[in-house]
Parts: structure tokens; sequence; C-alpha cells
């Protein structure tokens, strides 16, 4: 898989590191019970098909990157910085 860095143009995955969905979960509170805590940590969606991720360009720029691709067929459809996004998504 080829992920388009806006910076550094088209490279290999393997430069960056993958963080997750891009969609923040809320935080539980430090006194909300050890099966809310169980949740955060451990419970993820796991689609399959469309998702937007968070990516680092560990290897390269250094940039936060969000990339919605294709949890199935691996086409990524779109790479942005995650400054261009911030605050719109939800």
């Amino acid at each position: 898989m080829r992920l388009d860095c806006p910076i550094c143009g088209s490279r290999d995955r393997r430069e960056f590191y993958y963080h997750g969905d891009a969609v923040m979960l809320a935080r539980p509170a430090v006194d909300d019970g050890a099966e809310a805590w169980d949740s955060y940590l451990h419970l993820r969606d796991n689609p399959a098909g469309e998702t937007r991720d968070l990516w680092q360009h560990e290897a390269g720029c250094g940039a936060w990157l969000v990339v919605t691709r294709d949890t199935v067929s691996h086409a990524v459809s779109d790479v942005v910085l995650a400054t261009d996004v911030k605050g719109s998504m939800a």
C-alpha cells in the first residue's frame, strides 16, 4: 500500500505509523469504573469498508495525516494533513 503524503509525495506504507481511528473516542472519567475503562481501552469497531484513520509520516516529514481507505481492498481514496481537518471531524 502507498500513501500520498501532501508534503513528500507518494511513499510506501512502511514509512508511516498507524495511530487508529481518526475520530477521537470520549475518554472516561477517572472514577467511571472498570467496565467503562475496559471498553475504552480494548473495544474498537472493526469495519469492513471505508474508514478514516490517523497516520504519522514517521520516517519522513513527521506530518500527521488523515487517511481515507477501504479496509477490504486497501484502496486509499484520500490523504490530507490532520491540521486541515482538525475540528471538522465528528
